[in-house]
């Protein structure tokens, strides 16, 4: 790669959320990839569509905001994907994720290997693995990527417990919610006791770097290798919770490639998924000037 820029890559699903009220591009990396961009860092997304109306309108729209569709491959046989998303009483989302789909079938191209090597960056989750093709394509990204950010965001019937386990070996970073936490400790056959000594366990055990424990209202808690670090949420009013995990990550990402201090990295995380959690929406239109001032009256 010529560009010597530092970016990140987001590998995985790219699609359509269905609401009721109409459809918003969304899939978890995207999500991540969309909210780095608008912190002015460089990205690549790395995924892939059908050749349809649905695939042809989503990259239209990803290229309208300035990310760069090149690496998104075309699907000649699957679909683009589409997720019904359904938002209940306390704004928390689901999801129905249709199977068989465009980027369960990213495949493994020379140049996307290239691409990866000299991130700065490589984030990913275990979701868009679920099919033989896209997994095996992660698996031999994550043979030459040098940061590796996994970003855990189970979705339900799609969690493999073997590849889990195999994908938290490879990482460096991982982002993590209460839950997720739990659930990964009882896969290895141990009992969940409290937020440190699992954090220390998940550590130890697949002898990961750094971990990001997100914990909602409840703000949420950074460990590096040697030390720990807690902060409180920005009190907001809830839009929906639909990308809040993602745009915490984007805002976490933002800051740690640039080699910020703890405190700073964590203060643009909280601020970025509070901003976006008050606001409907994974992917909402904002001006980084209009973050920035949220940011600094919370902090």
């Amino acid at each position: 790669m010529t560009d010597k820029k530092p970016y990140i890559v987001c590998f995985g699903e790219v699609l359509w959320d269905i609401f009721p009220e109409g459809s918003r591009p969304g899939g978890a990396p995207f999500n991540v990839a969309y909210h780095v961009h608008k912190m002015g860092i460089d990205v690549k997304m790395l995924s892939r569509t059908g050749n349809d109306e649905l695939g042809k309108k989503l990259t239209d729209q990803i290229r309208s905001w300035g990310i760069t569709t090149d690496y998104i491959q075309v699907d000649e046989k699957h679909p683009t994907s589409t997720v019904i998303a359904k938002i209940d009483e306390h704004n928390e989302a689901s999801y129905e994720i249709i199977n068989h789909v465009a980027w369960d079938y990213i495949e493994y191209l020379p140049e996307h290997k290239e691409l990866v090597e000299s991130a700065a960056a490589f984030v990913f989750g275990s979701l868009s693995a679920r099919n033989e093709t896209t997994k095996n394509t992660l698996l031999q990204f994550l043979e030459v990527a040098k940061l590796k950010i996994f970003d855990v965001n189970f979705r339900p019937p799609f969690i493999d417990k073997e590849l889990v386990k195999k994908l938290l070996h490879t990482s460096d970073i991982v982002k993590i919610n209460k839950s997720e936490l739990g659930q990964i400790i009882e896969m290895t056959g141990k009992e969940y006791t409290n937020e440190e000594e699992g954090v220390a366990f998940l550590k130890q055990h697949f002898g990961i770097h750094e971990v990001v424990l997100t914990k909602g209202s409840k703000g949420a808690k950074y460990f590096t290798e040697n030390e720990n670090y807690n902060l409180k949420a920005v009190p907001i009013t809830i839009a929906d919770t639909v990308g809040s995990g993602d745009s915490f990550l984007s805002g976490f990402l933002s800051k740690r490639i640039q080699n910020e201090t703890p405190e700073e990295i964590m203060k643009q995380a909280i601020a970025l998924g509070a901003w976006i959690t008050s606001k409907p929406g994974a992917c909402p239109d904002y001006a980084l000037k209009e973050f920035e001032q949220f940011k600094q009256l919370n902090f």
